[in-house]
C-alpha cells in the first residue's frame, strides 16, 4: 500500500504548499480583512464550515484553516491517515477556488465550466434525488486517451438520469462528441483546474447541512451522511498524478468510490478504489459500487428517453414542429372508463403527422380502466404528461390542460420521431407507473385543428370544470384523513410532511390527491393516511393523531406539530421547499421568498440565510418552508391571522400567485387586488421603508395583534 499512500501524501503536501502560498499572497495583496465568499450560499466555505464550524468571511479567516489542513497530513503509513490527507486536499482545493472570488466576482466567466453551484440549485435537486429521477451523482474528470470513450460513458449516465459533473479536458472532449450540457440537462461542466472538483464536494457537503441537519463541526456526522445518503462516485480518465490521487482519497473519505481507467494493480482498494480499463464496463462497475439500481424502461421510440432531458430547451432555430395553444387548439385529458369501453394499447392518431405540417393542433386523450381506478386519479396521471413528454430527447413540453406548448427538434424528427411515439410513451409509462390502478389504457391523439377544437370544447373543458368544482369542495374540514409524505427522508431522516387538501407538500409536488393516489398505488409507501382524531386546538390545527403519526414517521425526532401556525410547533422542512416564510418584526408581518430569488429581503437575510434557519427536519418557530400554492391557501398562517400578514415577496413570485391570492383575499378579507398592497424588491428591501409603504396603503397587518 506504500505506493498509494505515498501518492496521496505527495499530492496533499503539494496542495497544502500551494494553498498556504496562495493565502499569504492574497493577504499581502488585499489585506487580511478583505472579504471572500462563494456566491449565493449561506454556508461560507462549505467544506470548512461543515467539518470545523469555522465561518470564513475574510482572507484572514483562512490562515487557521491552512493550519487545520496541514495537521491532517500526518505522512503515516496508514490508509486511514492517508484518507485524512485526502480531506486536507479537499480543504486546500476549496481555499484555492475560494480565492478566485476574492479576485473577481465572476472568475469562471472565461471558463466553459460553471464553478460553484449555488444553494438554490442544490435545494431544487432535492425532489428528483429522493424520487429517483436522479438516481446518482457522477464526477468525471481528466483527459481521456479516447475521447469517444468518455463521451459514451457520459451519454450513458445521462440516459440513466445520473447527474454528471465534468472536470478537466473531458469537458471539451464531451462537447466535441455532441454531449448536451447544462444544469437543466444534468451534465454540468465545473472547470478545468483539478481544484474545481471541490464544487461537487460542496454539493454533497451542503446536502448534509441542508437536508440532514448535520451540525457544523460534526465531521463524523458529515462523513456518515455523505457516505450513506449521497449516491456519488468518481470516474477518472487518462493519466493520474499525485494531486488527482489525493483528491480521490478525499472522495473515498466522503464515501464516494473511485473508478480509474488505468491498471492500479495491487494498489486497488476493493469497493473504494478500483481499476476498470474496459470503458464498456465503467458505468456498470460505478453503479454497482454505489449500489445504484436503474430501472430501464424500454420504449418503442427512436430517441433517448430519460429524466435528464426534462430541462432541455428547444430554440426556434432548432425546432421542426410546434403545437401551441396560441396558434392551434390543444388539450390534455385523462378519463376513467368502464372496463368494456377501453381496448388495451389501442392507439389512434387523427390528423396530420410531424412530417405533414410545422404547426399542429394537439389534443391528447387517454382513457383508462381499472378495478381500483378512481376519478380523483385522472388529474394525477394527467399531470405526468408534462414530465413524460419532456423525457423524450428533442421534445419540449410546457403548460397543462388546454394551454399547452410542445416543440419537436429537427434532430428528433430526423431520428424518426412521429405523433404515434407520443402515444406509445404515454401508454408505456401509465401502465408502468400506475399499474396498481390501471388495467387497460388506450390513447387518442388529435392533430386536426377542427377535431381538436371540438374535443377541447365538448369533452375536455366540461371535465376540467367538474374537477375544479370538486377541488373547490376539498377543504381540510371536508375530508376524514390527511396523509404523511416521507419521500424526502432518504435525505432528511427527521422530516415528515403532513399533506392536507389545503396544504400541499412543501416541495410543491405532492397535493392531497397525489398523496391519496400514492397510497393507493403503494399502501406501504411514503404516503400513509392520518385519520383526523383528537383535535386539541382548531386554531393552530393540532391533532393527537397527527402528533402520533409524526412521532412514528420521524422515529421520535419530532413529537408534535401544528398544521396552521408558524410560531407554535410549525411543520418541519426537509430543505427542498419552494418558498420560505418568516416574521418581519417591524411591520408585524410575514415575508415570503422563493428559492429563485437571490437578493436581500426586509428581514435582513437572503433566501439562503433564511433557509439555513430551518430544514433537515428541525422546527424553527417564526420560519417555515412551504410550496408556492400554499401562499393562496385559506390555511396559510391561519393561527397568526392568515394571508393578511403577508407584507413582502419577490415580484416574480408575487406575479405568479397574484390571481389565486387576490381571490382568497377577496373571500377572507373583502379586499380587492390585495397583491397591490404587498411590497416587493422593486419597492424596497428595507424594513423601515416597508413599514412606511404599508402604512400609506393601510395594509391590514397594521391592525393585527402583535406576533411576539
Amino acid at each position: 500500500m506504500s505506493v498509494l499512500t505515498d501518492l496521496i501524501y505527495g499530492g496533499a503536501n503539494a496542495v497544502a504548499g500551494l494553498t498556504e502560498g496562495a493565502v499569504n499572497a492574497a493577504i499581502e495583496k488585499h489585506g487580511a480583512d478583505h472579504p471572500v465568499a462563494f456566491p449565493d450560499t449561506a454556508y461560507f466555505f462549505p467544506t470548512i464550515y461543515a467539518a470545523t464550524g469555522v465561518k470564513v468571511k475574510t482572507l484572514g479567516d483562512l490562515v487557521p484553516c491552512v493550519g487545520v489542513l496541514k495537521s491532517l497530513i500526518t505522512n503515516q503509513e496508514d490508509l486511514g491517515q492517508a484518507l485524512n490527507a485526502g480531506l486536507a486536499t479537499a480543504v486546500g482545493a476549496e481555499i484555492i477556488e475560494g480565492l478566485k472570488w476574492a479576485e473577481s466576482a465572476e472568475p469562471y466567466a472565461a471558463d466553459s465550466g460553471i464553478g460553484f453551484v449555488p444553494d438554490p440549485i442544490i435545494r431544487s435537486l432535492g425532489v428528483p434525488l429522493v424520487t429517483g429521477d436522479i438516481p446518482g451523482v457522477a464526477v468525471v474528470l481528466g483527459k481521456a486517451e479516447d475521447p469517444a470513450a468518455v463521451a459514451a460513458v457520459v451519454k450513458d449516465y445521462q440516459s440513466k438520469g445520473i447527474m454528471t459533473f465534468l472536470v478537466g479536458d473531458v469537458i471539451e472532449q464531451c462537447m466535441d462528441a455532441g454531449v448536451k450540457m447544462g444544469l437543466e440537462l444534468r451534465v454540468i461542466p465545473l472547470g478545468h483546474d483539478v481544484t474545481s472538483v471541490i464544487h461537487v464536494v460542496t454539493v454533497a457537503v451542503r446536502a448534509a447541512l441542508i437536508f440532514g441537519n448535520v451540525q457544523p463541526g460534526d465531521l463524523a456526522g458529515l462523513l456518515a451522511y455523505t457516505k450513506e445518503r449521497v449516491p456519488a462516485f468518481v470516474n477518472t480518465f487518462g493519466a493520474i498524478d499525485a494531486v488527482v490521487v489525493s483528491a480521490g482519497a478525499g472522495a473515498i473519505a466522503l464515501g464516494f468510490p473511485v473508478v480509474v481507467d488505468i491498471d492500479l494493480g495491487e494498489n486497488q482498494v476493493p469497493g473504494a478504489l478500483e481499476s476498470v480499463c474496459d470503458h464498456a464496463e465503467t458505468v456498470k462497475k460505478s453503479l454497482e459500487l454505489r449500489n445504484i439500481k436503474i430501472k430501464v424502461k424500454e420504449l418503442p421510440i427512436p430517441v433517448a428517453f430519460a429524466a435528464a432531458f426534462e430541462g432541455e430547451i428547444i430554440r426556434k432555430a432548432d425546432m421542426h414542429n410546434e403545437c401551441w395553444s396560441s396558434k392551434n387548439p390543444t388539450a390534455e385529458l385523462v378519463l376513467m372508463r368502464d372496463m368494456a369501453e377501453v381496448e388495451d394499447h389501442k392507439i389512434t392518431v387523427i390528423g396530420p403527422d410531424l412530417c405533414d405540417a410545422k404547426d399542429l393542433a394537439l389534443a391528447t386523450f387517454v382513457e383508462v380502466a381499472g378495478r381500483k381506478m378512481q376519478p380523483d386519479f385522472e388529474a394525477v396521471i394527467e399531470r405526468k404528461f408534462h414530465a413524460w413528454f419532456n423525457y423524450m430527447e428533442g421534445v419540449m413540453h410546457t403548460g397543462q390542460r388546454n394551454q399547452v406548448r410542445v416543440r419537436v427538434s429537427n434532430a428528433a424528427f430526423e431520428a424518426g420521431l412521429n405523433v404515434k411515439h407520443f402515444a406509445e410513451v404515454l401508454y408505456t409509462m401509465i401502465m408502468d407507473e400506475f399499474d396498481a390502478v390501471v388495467d387497460k389504457c388506450q390513447v387518442t391523439i388529435i392533430t386536426d385543428a377542427a377535431e381538436a377544437a371540438k374535443f377541447r370544447d365538448e369533452v375536455a373543458m366540461p371535465r376540467y370544470a367538474a374537477r375544479d368544482a370538486r377541488l373547490e369542495s376539498l377543504t381540510d374540514e371536508s375530508v376524514d384523513r390527511y396523509y404523511t409524505c416521507i419521500l424526502c427522508q432518504s435525505f432528511a431522516p427527521a422530516h415528515c410532511c403532513v399533506v392536507t387538501p389545503e396544504r400541499l407538500g412543501l416541495c410543491g409536488a405532492v397535493s392531497w390527491l397525489d398523496a391519496k393516489a400514492t397510497n393507493e398505488l403503494d399502501p406501504n409507501g411514503p404516503c400513509q393516511p392520518i385519520f383526523k382524531e383528537g383535535c386539541t386546538d382548531e386554531r393552530t390545527g393540532r391533532y393527537e393523531s397527527v402528533d402520533k403519526a409524526i412521532f412514528e414517521s420521524t422515529h421520535g425526532a419530532v413529537e408534535t406539530v401544528t398544521l396552521y401556525s408558524i410560531l407554535e410547533d410549525p411543520m418541519t422542512s426537509c430543505g427542498c421547499f419552494e418558498c420560505i416564510c418568516g416574521i418581519e418584526p417591524v411591520s408585524n408581518g410575514v415575508i415570503i421568498v422563493n428559492r429563485e430569488f437571490s437578493g436581500m429581503t426586509p428581514a435582513g437575510m437572503t433566501f439562503g440565510e433564511l433557509a439555513s434557519c430551518t430544514g433537515g427536519g428541525v422546527q424553527t418557530p417564526g420560519y417555515m418552508g412551504h410550496g408556492r400554492h400554499f401562499i393562496s391557501s385559506k390555511k396559510f398562517c391561519y393561527a397568526e391571522g392568515g394571508i393578511g400578514r403577508i407584507v413582502w415577496m419577490p415580484k416574480e413570485l408575487k406575479d405568479d400567485v397574484a390571481e389565486r391570492l387576490n381571490k382568497t383575499a377577496q373571500e377572507l378579507l373583502g379586499i380587492e387586488n390585495f397583491v397591490d398592497m404587498i411590497a416587493d424588491e422593486t419597492i424596497t428591501t428595507d424594513c423601515e421603508e416597508l413599514y412606511s409603504w404599508l402604512s400609506e396603503r393601510n395594509h391590514p397587518v397594521l391592525g393585527m395583534e402583535p406576533l411576539m
